[in-house]
């Protein structure tokens, strides 16, 4: 079962990346900081990504990427065995993800795009749920999929209202979960549009992808069943920021954990 709230762990620029700065130990450490201060403040998850590769490719990421992503989810895991983990290889490498995910032994994947097709600043990004589940299949595993719907920092191609999006991704590519988020990292969700998947998707396992603080998390949970949260648990609300205590625990204290 997911953690009630989820952290993220923005990792630094990897090797290969055009910000890069030369030092694997440095994103390790960088990343352990946060994951101690997300440990120490009473978050039971945390979803590692690597935010820092800008700009994303919208398919496959280079082998040096699944390398570094791969060491880092063992460093983290070994340093914190009783954290839940989970991965997000941006912008949509669902497949990097998953493998990372079954080899580490982390709990969930984050696809920004699993099922439809979406404009974003890569370009034209299609869901691949076709290749995810028989992967997922293939390995024998159970690692969970956490599939965005009408995805931040993108636009739908076509006539792709949400809820047929959440039916699609629940029915059609078999997502564990939905993840609803703003219009970019850190933006706010659209209430009603929450609202209007939780009438209409009474059993499903709702995730806020975006814009969680410490102001309205106790309302958006009484639609989802889990927050990630990044931004504003960040020193001075900055993603990439290291974690600030205490934005952290006032967080943690409303979400009621």
């Amino acid at each position: 079962m997911l953690p009630k709230v989820i952290g993220v762990v923005h990792l630094l620029p990897l090797p290969g990346s055009p910000g890069y700065g030369g030092s694997i130990d440095g994103v390790l450490t960088h990343a352990i900081e946060d994951c101690k201060a997300y440990h120490e403040g009473g978050v039971e998850g945390v979803i590692v990504e690597n935010f820092g590769d800008v700009p994303f490719s919208a398919g496959t990421v280079e082998p040096v990427t699944v390398a570094a992503m791969t060491r880092a989810a063992v460093e983290l895991k070994r340093e914190f065995p009783d954290i839940y983990f989970g991965l997000n290889v941006l912008r949509n490498d669902a497949e990097s993800a998953l493998s990372i995910a079954y080899v580490t032994g982390a709990g969930f994947i984050r696809v920004n795009v699993h099922v439809g097709a979406v404009v974003a600043d890569q370009g034209i990004i299609q869901g691949k749920a076709y290749q995810t589940l028989r992967l997922r299949k293939n390995l024998n595993s159970s690692v969970q999929i956490l599939a965005d719907i009408d995805v931040k920092h993108s636009a739908q191609i076509g006539d792709y209202d949400i809820k047929v999006q959440a039916a699609d991704a629940l029915e059609r590519g078999l997502a564990d979960a939905l993840v609803i988020s703003g219009s970019r990292t850190g933006q706010a969700v659209d209430m009603e549009q929450l609202r209007q998947l939780r009438r209409e998707f009474k059993e499903a396992n709702i995730v806020i992808g975006s814009g969680a603080n410490s102001s309205n998390v106790n309302l958006l949970l009484k639609y989802a069943n889990n927050v990630i949260v990044g931004t504003s648990i960040k020193k001075d609300g900055v993603t990439s920021s290291p974690v600030d205590p205490k934005r952290l625990a006032a967080f943690v204290k409303a979400a009621g954990i």
